[in-house]
C-alpha cells in the first residue's frame, strides 16, 4: 500500500531564521509512521533547514534546478549543489516555472534526466489551465505533458519520480478540484503509466494532488484510491497548518486500509 506523501513548497517565502523556526516546530508534528514528509524551502535556507531536520524523518527538497551539472549559467543552481546540501527531492515543471519562466516540456524533460542522473528524485508537476479544462482538454494536456516530460525515462527512472497533478486554475486561488475531479485525473495518469511502464510500476507510483490544499480538504482528497498525497503551497508556511495536513493525510490513509 502506498503511504502518504506530503510535500510543502514554500515558494519565494521565508528568511533563514523564519525557515529554521518553522521546521523546528514542524518536527513536533512528524512521527515516524506518517509516510514521507518533505519540506521545500528557497535555496538560501536549504543548508540551515537541513541541519535542523537531520535528526528527524523530514526530507529536504529544492524548488528547481538547472539541466546542466555546472557551467556558465549565472544565477542557476546545479544538481551537484543540491546533492551537496543534502536534498533528496526537487520540484520540476511547476506551473509557475512554466508560466513565468517559459519552461517547455522539453526543458522539463532535460531537468528530470539530470536530476535522476544525480540521484535526486523529481517531483514532476503537470496540470491544465482553466480555459483548457473548460474546453474539455484536460486529458489531452495531461497526456502531452506526461509523454514529453517522461520521454526517454525508463522503468528504473520512473520508480524515483513522484508525479504531482496541479490544476493550474486551483493553485493559490482558493479553488480546489473536488475529490472526484482530482481522482478522475489521477486515475488517468495511473492508467497512462500502466500502459507505458506496466501494471507493477504504475501501481507503486506516487501521484500527488496540489492546488489550494488545506487541512480541511486533505482527508477527502487522500481517501480517493489514486491520490497518494499532496503538494502543499501556502498552508505549508505555518507549522500548525502543515502539521494538521500531515495528520489528516495519515488519518485518511488509515481509513483507506480498513
Amino acid at each position: 500500500m502506498r503511504k502518504p506523501f506530503i510535500a510543502g513548497n514554500w515558494k519565494m517565502n521565508k528568511t533563514i531564521p523564519e525557515a529554521v523556526e518553522l521546521v523546528a516546530k514542524l518536527k513536533e508534528f512528524v512521527k515516524e509512521e506518517m509516510g514521507e514528509i518533505v519540506v521545500i524551502p528557497p535555496f538560501t535556507a536549504l543548508s540551515e533547514v537541513k541541519k535542523i531536520i537531520s535528526d528527524s524523518k523530514i526530507k529536504l527538497g529544492a524548488q528547481n534546478l538547472h539541466w546542466e551539472e555546472k557551467g556558465a549559467y549565472t544565477g542557476e543552481i546545479s544538481p551537484l549543489m543540491l546533492k551537496d546540501i543534502g536534498c533528496e527531492y526537487v520540484i520540476i515543471g511547476h506551473s509557475e516555472r512554466r508560466k513565468y519562466f517559459h519552461e517547455t516540456n522539453e526543458i522539463i524533460n532535460s531537468k528530470i534526466k539530470i536530476a535522476l542522473k544525480n540521484s535526486l528524485k523529481p517531483i514532476f508537476c503537470i496540470g491544465e489551465k482553466l480555459q483548457e479544462r473548460e474546453k474539455g482538454e484536460t486529458f489531452k494536456i495531461i497526456n502531452e505533458q506526461l509523454e514529453k516530460g517522461l520521454s526517454g525515462i525508463d522503468k528504473e527512472g520512473l520508480k524515483n519520480i513522484v508525479i504531482a497533478y496541479e490544476p493550474v486554475w486551483a493553485i493559490g486561488t482558493g479553488r480546489t478540484a473536488t475529490p472526484e475531479q482530482a481522482q478522475e485525473v489521477h486515475l488517468f495518469i495511473r492508467e497512462k503509466l500502466k500502459k507505458n511502464y506496466g501494471n507493477e510500476i504504475a501501481s507503486y507510483a506516487i501521484i500527488l494532488y496540489g492546488g489550494s490544499v488545506k487541512a480541511d480538504n486533505t482527508y477527502s482528497l487522500i481517501k480517493e484510491n489514486d491520490i497518494d498525497g499532496t503538494l502543499v503551497g501556502g498552508a505549508s508556511l505555518e507549522a500548525e497548518s502543515f502539521g494538521k495536513i500531515i495528520e489528516e493525510a495519515w488519518r485518511a490513509f488509515r481509513d483507506k486500509m480498513k
